[in-house]
């Protein structure tokens, strides 16, 4: 499962992410894209941590929690479409 991550502060940086989520498990894969014409993050992030179980204590944990100054949404990735 990967974990979508929103309102992100324009400062979170990947290493923010990786610190906050390992706290639940090992951090298998961890994402910021990009907007492609500016270069500037888009506020959004995706995690994949190894156990399955931590990722669920970490959706449920993080949700709508303050984080850098903002309030995250926290939930399980939709499929690309």
């Amino acid at each position: 499962m990967t974990i979508f991550i929103g309102n992100l502060s324009w400062d979170t940086e990947r290493e923010d992410l990786i610190h906050l989520f390992g706290q639940y498990g090992e951090v298998k894969k961890c994402s910021l894209p990009l907007d492609r014409e500016s270069g500037r993050k888009r506020g959004f992030g995706f995690v994949d941590l190894a156990n399955g179980d931590d990722e669920t204590n970490a959706i449920n944990d993080l949700q709508d929690v303050e984080w850098m100054g903002r309030n995250i949404t926290v939930r399980k990735a939709e499929p690309r479409r």
